[in-house]
Order: C-alpha cells, then sequence, then structure tokens
C-alpha cells in the first residue's frame, strides 16, 4: 500500500493542508512529531499519534522526533479550563528523559532523531523572540483561538500571558525545524492542529516557505463513544511504574467488540491479510476473543518489548484461560507479586486463614464453606474439601496462586 491508502485503512485521517491525501505519496517530506514533558510518561493517546508516525517512517519518511522542553516550562492551554501549574526544572529534565526512553522503545528499529526545542530557546532573548515571531503573528489570529475565548468568556477562568503565547513557542519550533533540518511536515493529535498551523503561518511569512500539517483523528470507543484510553482510574500510560504491565495489558484485553478491530489498526503494525485474518476468526468465535488476545499482546510488545510481553500473556492465559501453572517462571511470579495480594505462610500453612488474610473470603466460616463447595483452587487445581492445608507439591518457585469462586486471585508465598 501507498502511504495513503495505508494512513486511510487504519483510519489515521482528520485534518490536514495538503490538497489531496495522495499527495503525501509525491514526495519523501521531513517531519516532525513531539510530546512536551507535562509528565514522565506518554499516555495510550500519545501513542495513537506515534503509531501515525511510525507509518511515515515506514513509507521513507525522515522523522525528527521532539521533547519539548521549552514549550513544557508554559505548558499547553489548550483543552485546559484554567491555567497550568508550573512544572520545576528539575521536574521537566526527569520527564524529558523519560520520554526520550519511550520514544527509544516506541520506534526501535526504525530511524529518528530527537531533538529538545529548550536547546534553540535557552540563549533566545525576548525581545529577539518579538521581531523574529511576534511580528509575523495577527493578534486577531491568536485570539479567535477556541481554547481562548472559552477562558476569556464570562464562564472562563482567564489566561495568562504566558499560556496565550504558548502556540508561538510551538510555531516557532516548526520554523527552527523548517530552516536547521530541512522539516516541512508536522504530525500531531487532534487537539493539536490549531498549534500545528502557527508553525505553517510563520514558515510562509517569514521564510517565504510551504510547510504542511496532518493530524490524527481522536480515537473513541464505540461502545461508550467518549474518549478512548479513559479508565475509573485515569489514562493509561506507557510506564509500567504509572500503568503496570499486566494492568496495561488487561486494558487492551477488555476491550470492546465494537472498536477493537480499530484498534487493531491503529495501535498495532500488523499487515491488512494478517488483520483481516484475525477479523474473520473473530466473528466466527467471538467468545475466544483472539483480537482482543491479539490487540493486547502486539501494542504491549510496541510498548514494553518482547520479553514483558511474552510474560503477561503466559500469566494472563494461566489465570484466565487454559494456562500450565507449572509453565509460570520466576518472572511471571514477580509479575504476579505485584498485581495480587501475597500472603505469607509455611509449606503446611492453613489454606483457609490465608484465603481470609489475602481477602478472598470475608471469614473462616465463608472460606471454609467455599473450600466444601469445590470452590478453592490452588495453582489451578480444585483442591478437595479434605484438604485443610498447603503441602510441598503446592510449592511453585517458593509460591503458590490460591483462587477462591471463579476469579478472586491471591499469592501466597511460602
Amino acid at each position: 500500500m501507498t502511504l495513503s491508502e495505508e494512513l486511510t485503512w487504519r483510519g489515521f485521517v482528520n485534518q490536514m493542508t495538503f490538497k489531496d491525501i495522495k499527495d503525501l505519496d509525491s514526495q519523501k517530506r521531513t517531519f516532525y512529531w513531539g510530546v512536551d514533558p507535562s509528565a514522565d510518561s506518554m499516555t495510550i493517546g500519545n501513542l495513537a499519534a506515534a503509531m501515525m508516525a511510525k507509518q511515515f517512517i515506514d513509507h521513507g519518511y525522515k522523522a525528527i522526533l521532539l521533547v519539548g522542553g521549552a514549550t513544557g516550562m508554559i505548558g499547553d492551554p489548550d483543552g485546559k479550563s484554567e491555567e497550568r501549574d508550573l512544572l520545576t526544572v528539575e521536574q521537566i529534565a526527569k520527564n524529558k528523559a523519560a520520554i526520550a526512553v519511550q520514544y527509544k522503545q516506541v520506534f526501535a528499529g526504525q530511524s529518528f532523531q530527537i531533538v529538545d526545542n529548550y536547546d534553540w530557546f535557552r540563549n533566545m532573548h525576548y525581545l529577539d523572540f518579538l521581531r523574529v515571531v511576534g511580528k509575523h503573528v495577527p493578534l486577531r489570529q491568536m485570539v479567535s483561538r477556541d481554547f481562548v475565548q472559552s477562558r476569556l468568556g464570562e464562564e472562563g477562568a482567564g489566561i495568562s500571558y504566558a499560556e496565550f503565547s504558548y502556540s508561538l513557542i510551538q510555531g516557532y519550533d516548526f520554523y527552527h525545524l523548517f530552516k536547521e533540518k530541512g522539516v516541512t511536515l508536522q504530525l500531531c493529535g487532534a487537539d493539536q492542529w490549531g498549534n500545528s498551523i502557527t508553525g505553517v503561518d510563520l514558515i510562509r511569512r517569514i521564510a517565504s516557505g510551504e510547510a504542511h500539517v496532518y493530524s490524527t483523528p481522536l480515537i473513541v470507543n464505540k461502545a461508550t463513544g467518549k474518549k478512548f484510553g479513559k479508565t475509573e482510574d485515569g489514562a493509561i500510560w506507557l510506564d509500567a511504574d504509572k500503568t503496570s504491565v499486566y494492568k496495561f495489558y488487561q486494558f487492551w484485553l477488555n476491550a470492546d467488540d465494537e472498536g477493537v478491530e480499530d484498534y487493531l489498526k491503529v495501535y498495532t503494525t500488523l499487515q491488512k491479510p494478517e488483520l483481516d485474518k484475525i477479523m474473520k476468526e473473530f466473528k466466527e468465535r467471538p467468545g475466544e476473543r483472539l483480537a482482543q488476545k491479539t490487540l493486547a499482546y502486539e501494542v504491549t510488545k510496541v510498548v514494553h518489548g518482547l520479553e514483558r510481553a511474552e510474560a503477561v500473556k503466559k500469566v494472563s492465559e494461566t489465570l484466565f484461560g487454559s494456562g500450565n501453572y507449572s509453565a509460570l517462571g520466576k518472572k511471571e511470579i514477580q509479575m504476579l507479586s505485584q498485581e495480587l495480594p501475597v500472603v505469607k505462610t509455611t509449606t503446611h500453612g492453613d489454606i483457609v486463614g490465608a484465603a481470609v488474610e489475602a481477602g478472598l473470603a470475608t471469614s473462616k466460616t465463608e472460606a471454609r464453606r467455599f473450600l466444601e463447595n469445590g470452590g478453592v483452587y490452588i495453582n489451578g487445581v480444585q483442591a478437595s474439601a479434605g484438604k485443610t492445608t498447603f503441602d510441598k507439591s503446592d510449592n511453585l518457585h517458593g509460591h503458590a496462586v490460591l483462587r477462591v469462586g471463579k476469579n478472586k486471585n491471591a499469592l501466597v508465598q511460602f
């Protein structure tokens, strides 16, 4: 497929400055795409745009990946109802380093260069910025922006000059990279369209140059109609310390049937023949959830690497499928210890007591009832009513997985 065909098939079509999407096929350009270090991790919202950028690289485009050290000192006001709290220089430095690591993981095996806009802003004087940038940006254009209007309205919280000027800083990024790196295309999420257009105008006004913007649409959960990636616990992060590999995998495993094909197209690099085959099997046997299992594995592999993807797949299949508990190794046990309640006992410890301590039963009476009715499992094996203590055969790398009922699990450490 050509790039335009690939983007169309995957659903990466939104606003663009090109007259025709096929214009993308006629010339291999240098593009830039970036993330502000407002946190020490990207989310799966950022990941959607990153996966689109990967398609451009695969089709011969040169990539500049920007970490917004300068813009991060102000904070993007777009979509925010009130002023952001400023981060410290130390926080920004920490966040920049973390995002750069994620760039290297997500874009592993591809060619790209990482840049930081703080490098060209750190020595720029205020008067220079006004003369080079401010002189070429009409105030009417800035005031007409939706987020400015909403903040200045009767119900708005107001806006500082710093946040009002944010789009000028991002616009200058595009101009600087146009001049220094030959960048003629900016990729962005749907919410960054207005900021990105500022750079196109600057390049035209200052350098009489031609530049373009291409944006990816907002990913929507078809089952709820809401922005995809928001849960009751908040955003889904790429950093394993913020969203564990296990919870990350489970999020994708629980994807809605209506949208799973779209998510496979956006968040994986699976090609059309393979993806079509998966969806055909999924529609024939939806109960087996092949589409969700493939999605969870493939996205986890992109974000956390092959080794972790294999480990979490094995853990998930063991807990919720037909996986063999004896196949769990020390890495998988370590992963479980971070996700399940952990109780300590001996290899001859009391099963009923462990179930209560782990919160799998409300009382010893309830735990005994589960045991007598065949509702207690050790390493996936149903415990007999007469089995009241653990024994050496239950020992799995110094642990055992205790389950009560259908899905209440705990890890017993001997």
